[in-house]
């Protein structure tokens, strides 16, 4: 059989493969594999080898099953991520087996297997990989494999497409009896050098894990190339040919950003919720198709598909998305309840006797035919990966459709993969959520030295930010930085101009397309100048006010807006100063700006109580280390104002306050995370002074 495909799998490295043991050799494999979407996705799939290692406490060689523990992902994980377990006390649990009916109960004596004390707890998959007897196991979820198993006729494909070399098994849930129906299988075929399961995914095996490595995406390709040349053969015609033609991109724009904002506050009353948009080809290709509708009833096949994305989508229509203001919010909320009623009429006619209670029954992913996907969950990552598994399940429908009958798993099985009391006890197994999890955050200025700051205390708060400047080279370096330290996910930069109405309203369009609206905003973006009155000139007053007044204002007010269409409240924190309080000699411009900053704050916090908006101020003074305005003009002017040198600025400061102390950008997004949080949730209208104390500037 051939094993040429049209792009080329990641290409196994002798030379790096060299230098590994047998445990890295295993996690070279897995992180191999889980580097390309085509043969698995996000969290799925199961690698594993048999090791002989000596027993801690008999010092004999022992074989040790080595398989991906419970809840990693291949493509990403550390050895450990690998739950360890003798392979002889696995066998002996064979022994104890009573039955399909009983098979879940086997969990539980899985940690008595375990091998050196590893604290990684063990898969349902474990003994899929136990009870075959080969030194190197792979089960992956690759879409062209799942496309043939998601077939009417997968049976008798399987046999034609792989020529009798790969088994065939129907469906059944992971967990022990599939295990042993692995191991009955192969054993009557030991010439096979895998086996597809119908409706889930695809297992294969070998030696050494190189040339398991090597059967995996050879039968991986094989399949690609199959379907490849049967969609030409039969002239194929994807999902039933083309429906409608997509909006022009500056459209789609347009009606994400009226519509995101309303459809995430909708989904959000049971918890902030954040929104992923995918619009690549493939995408546009399924929902702009005759067959959208009827594909997406059926729901998905593979397991890890609708765990992740629910068993069916939602479809927007342009009937819908095309509406504005109250007129849209009624029709979303509509199609919602809709949705939710239908969800737990499936939940009603499925549950079982012990079933968990109904979760949260919104959709997961929503289609909007013209303009793409929107994935929704509570967290960035997750909506981005839900929306991913999706883009799997539109690849198997698209394959199995076009040379066959698409069909998914039955609704019973589905709902006992979904409630499975397994995944149940994994999901309450998860730790708790950070406060700021499914919070966006717009930070002005956020890559200056208080900006960062804050941007920072909210990410590690669990929030998701986008940060706005001015200054390019800074915005993106920052953006890097911050990305590779706390996840791609969760930080975006947008370039704005705070004193251009159209560079405002763009980049909260932006945040809007990434993250589906705005929780809280820090208006953040600073200059200082200093001048005598006689010698301030309209120009230096007016770049005051534009940036510090002006600025704020836009800035505000674009928020305001699209919490006010989110339903769901937010918080505002205005970075103002001392000098809004009391004024400083030599900066009459600079210290009205800022005291315009504080009355805007108010006016905000007035108008946006019974939205549940609050607005509060923050009043540093003298942050001096790592603040972008001590780095010109400002420093010098503050040091000739104050007869000091620049040098002699932070000491001259500390010492002038009550506390004898620096303040430093920390103590602001310190400040201004409290505000911004839950714990501030009763406070609006405020103003906590960062400055060491102040006496002249004490709100009164």
């Amino acid at each position: 059989m051939s094993n040429t495909t049209i792009a080329p799998f990641p290409t196994w490295n002798d030379a790096h493969a060299a230098t590994l043991d047998a445990s890295g050799l295993l996690l070279y494999r897995s992180n191999l594999l889980g580097s390309d979407l085509r043969i698995t996705n996000y969290g799925g799939g199961n690698t594993s080898a048999k090791l002989v290692q000596k027993d801690p406490l008999s010092g004999q060689d022992t074989t040790v099953l080595w398989v991906k523990g419970s809840g990693g992902d291949v493509g990403s994980m550390k050895l450990d991520g690998f739950s360890t377990l003798y392979m002889d006390k696995l066998n002996a649990l064979q022994k104890l087996y009573r039955g399909p009916q009983f098979e879940d109960e086997m969990v539980a004596y899985l940690p008595h297997c375990t091998f050196n004390l590893n604290p990684r707890a063990a898969s349902i998959d474990t003994p899929l990989h136990a009870y075959l007897p080969f030194a190197h196991v792979d089960h992956m979820h690759p879409d062209a494999v799942i496309a043939i198993a998601a077939m009417a006729n997968s049976e008798a494909l399987t046999a034609k497409i792989f020529e009798g070399t790969v088994g065939w098994l129907p469906w059944r849930k992971p967990g022990f009896e599939l295990g042993l129906m692995l191991q009955r299988y192969q054993a009557a075929h030991p010439d096979q050098r895998g086996l597809v399961l119908a409706g889930h995914g695809l297992f294969t095996w070998g030696d050494t894990a190189k040339t398991c490595y090597e059967n995996t995406v050879g039968v991986i390709a094989h399949a690609q190339n199959w379907l490849g040349r049967e969609r030409v053969a039969r002239n194929a015609v994807s999902f039933g040919g083309v429906a409608q033609e997509s909006l022009p991109t500056a459209e789609q724009d347009a009606t994400l950003a009226r519509v995101l904002p309303v459809l995430r506050g909708l989904a959000s009353k049971s918890g902030h919720k954040l929104l992923h948009v995918d619009r690549q080809p493939t995408v546009m290709e399924f929902v702009n198709s005759r067959d959208l509708a009827p594909l997406a009833a059926m729901g998905t096949s593979c397991p890890d598909h609708f765990l992740r994305t629910k068993i069916r989508p939602l479809i927007l229509e342009a009937a819908v998305y095309n509406l504005e203001g109250a007129a849209l919010a009624a029709a979303l909320e509509e199609k919602l309840v809709a949705y939710r009623a239908d969800y737990a009429a499936y939940y009603e006619r499925c549950k079982r006797a012990d079933s968990p209670a109904l979760r949260d029954a919104n959709p997961v992913i929503i289609l909007l035919p013209g303009i793409g996907m929107v994935s929704i969950a509570k967290d960035k990552a997750t909506a981005r990966i839900a929306g991913e598994f999706y883009m799997n399940a539109i690849n198997v429908m698209r394959d199995a459709n076009a040379i066959d009958t698409y069909v998914g798993l039955p609704e019973q099985e589905a709902f006992d993969i979904e409630y499975w009391l397994l995944e149940e006890a994994k999901l309450q197994r998860m730790p708790k959520a950070k406060p700021l999890v499914g919070k966006v955050a717009v930070v002005t200025g956020g890559a200056g030295g208080i900006g960062r700051a804050i941007v920072e205390r909210f990410l590690n708060e669990g929030g998701c930010v986008a940060l706005l400047d001015i200054d390019v080279e800074a915005l993106e370096s920052t953006r890097a930085e911050l990305a590779k330290r706390f996840g791609k996910d969760v930080v975006r930069s947008m370039v704005c101009d705070v004193t251009s109405e159209d560079s405002v309203i763009n980049a909260y369009v932006q945040a809007t397309l990434e993250f589906g609206g705005v929780d809280i905003l820090v208006s953040n973006a600073g200059i200082a100048s200093a001048a005598p009155i006689e010698d301030t000139s309209l120009a230096l007053w007016m770049r005051n006010q534009n940036i510090l007044a002006t600025g704020y204002f836009l800035v505000g007010r674009e928020a305001f807006r699209l919490m006010k269409a989110q339903a769901i409240g937010g918080a505002m924190v205005y970075i103002a100063s001392k000098n809004g309080m009391v004024a400083s000699a030599q900066a009459s411009a600079y210290c009205a700006a800022k005291a315009a900053e504080i009355q805007l704050s108010r006016s905000f916090a007035l108008e946006g109580a019974p939205l549940g908006i609050r607005s509060n101020v923050v009043n540093p003074d003298a942050v001096i280390r790592g603040s972008k305005i001590w780095t010109g003009a400002w420093s010098q002017e503050r040091a000739a104002a104050n007869k000091i040198s620049e040098e002699e600025l932070e000491a001259f400061y500390r010492d002038r306050s009550m506390l004898k102390r620096s303040v430093f950008p920390e103590d602001i997004a310190e400040a201004t995370y409290f505000l911004a949080s839950d714990l501030a949730a009763k406070s609006t209208g405020n103003i906590i002074n960062v400055d060491a104390g102040n006496l002249a500037a004490f709100p009164r």
